[in-house]
């Protein structure tokens, strides 16, 4: 039986109708390398014939009676591929505003829960001939890892060959679906097991917690959550999404990464986020005295003793100096702090959220969710962090959707109540692809902050490597 894991589900008990809990890409891509030329009808027949064998577009939810126990995974033997990929056109003129308003649109609509998470929105009318692919996958389903490897289960090295991997995909029947009365008494259960679960927990989350407080003392722990400051993206978010892009270079990145000594591309991107924020904020006269904070989620999929679930993930927390006005001294305490934030970090065992995420109980989760919102807690206690930043590594190489070349490929994570905006990197062949999406109430113009990137990096560069 495959079970959601405490933190899987946990996405599902933290959604609402202004918190959506899935994550989406925008896909980029051009038709004229299709063999045979595109049409949609044969691109949804390919898309069908190629996630028929690949479980994650293939299964569903199933609930147990009372919610009592998490959820289990169950083939949908009702699948029907028209009710999971669509047909749109953008209005004229076909530009990038209007495809991020037709998409801003779409990442707003939450998903049916009656079927398999996943919804694909084929978008037409683009000024530059090319296509956009929407996707959107319920975080349950999928973190950042797993869903980038759903690109593997999907596309090809070359227009007309098969898909690169099916592997960790394949199984797509599950075997038998659970009765309720099985789910009952398994859930029963688990109930059963938690109080000495929770004992287990205690000593290693209590070593975690001394070792934290003597890192503080000694200044190499990573930045503290609740001590980011107030801005106009933190506060109680809607169900409206805003959604912008852009693309730079990923070796004017890489150039950067190599004139701070000890710094990582994760860095660069994080200092780049922390001047084209700085921007957008000084041009708005809102820019806090202090830095704005970072969560920035970590994988755990390759320290990870769990076998279960598909969320294996952490965080850390990141300040990223908006508070300094030189790019080369930004990056370079953006260097040393990472360097401690994940030295902290590796000092944590990998599943320890996984591990405290097997309370998560959806009654509690649900009143937390509607308390926040009904009652605006989030524009009134301290701000846990400022934003959520994400770096996805992608592929090196071009790769081919349906027979049509990935052009660009922009990722966009889930915003939360307290931090309405969210940033997601992703390299792809030479490109660093920059997704953002968020609250629309919050950042109505979140343009004018994606464009200051570019300009951010060249002012980068001109400190780092023309000085």
């Amino acid at each position: 039986m495959d079970q959601l894991s405490g933190l899987d589900a946990s996405f599902l008990y933290l959604e609402s109708g202004a918190q959506l809990m899935h994550v989406c890409a925008v896909i980029v891509v051009d038709p004229t390398t299709i063999p045979g030329g595109y049409d949609f009808e044969s691109f949804k027949a390919e898309l069908s014939s190629r996630v028929s064998d690949i479980a994650m577009f293939n299964r569903k939810l199933k609930f147990v009676p009372g919610r009592i126990d998490f959820p289990v995974w169950v083939t949908d033997d009702e699948f029907d591929i028209d009710r999971h990929v669509h047909r749109l056109a953008v209005p004229s003129p076909g530009g990038d505003r209007e495809l991020t308003e037709v998409a801003g649109h779409l990442a707003g609509i939450p998903l049916d829960r009656s079927r398999p998470l996943w919804e694909m929105f084929v978008i037409e009318g683009l000024a530059s001939g090319k296509i956009a692919v929407f996707s959107k996958m319920h975080h349950a389903s999928v973190d950042g890892v797993s869903g980038s490897n759903m690109i593997s289960y999907l596309c090809s090295l070359e227009a007309d060959a098969p898909p690169l991997d099916t592997g960790g995909g394949s199984a797509a029947t599950y075997q038998r679906t659970p009765s309720d009365l099985e789910l009952v008494g398994r859930g029963l259960a688990a109930i059963g097991t938690k109080p000495v679960h929770l004992a287990r927990l205690l000593v290693p989350t209590a070593r975690t917690v001394v070792e934290t407080v003597g890192r503080a003392r000694r200044g190499t722990a990573m930045a503290a959550p609740l001590t980011a400051p107030r801005t106009s993206f933190n506060g109680t978010i809607t169900g409206h999404r805003s959604i912008a892009y852009t693309d730079v270079p990923l070796d004017a990145i890489k150039e950067i990464r190599r004139a701070v000594p000890g710094a990582t591309v994760n860095d660069v991107v994080l200092a780049l986020s922390g001047g084209a924020l700085r921007r957008y904020l000084l041009d708005r006269d809102e820019l806090p005295e202090s830095s704005l904070l970072a969560s920035v989620p970590v994988s755990v999929h390759g320290e990870s003793k769990r076998l279960g679930g598909r969320n294996k993930v952490s965080s850390i927390f990141c300040r990223l100096g908006t508070d300094v006005d030189d790019p080369r001294e930004r990056i370079t305490q953006m260097s040393v702090g990472n360097a401690n934030a994940k030295d902290h970090h590796k000092a944590v065992p990998a599943d320890t959220l996984q591990e405290w995420a097997e309370f998560a109980a959806p009654r509690t989760f649900g009143l937390a969710v509607r308390m926040v919102s009904d009652l605006k807690l989030a524009e009134r206690g301290p701000v846990i962090h400022n934003l959520v930043i994400s770096n996805v590594p992608g592929p090196p190489v071009p790769l081919y959707f349906m027979g049509s070349r990935i052009d660009a490929l922009y990722p966009l994570g889930p915003v939360f109540h307290g931090a309405g905006l969210n940033i997601t990197v992703m390299s792809n062949h030479g490109q660093m692809h920059i997704g953002a999406i968020a609250c629309r109430e919050l950042v109505p113009q979140l343009w004018d902050l994606v464009d200051q990137f570019p300009v951010e990096l060249d002012a980068m560069r001109s400190a780092l490597l023309d000085g």
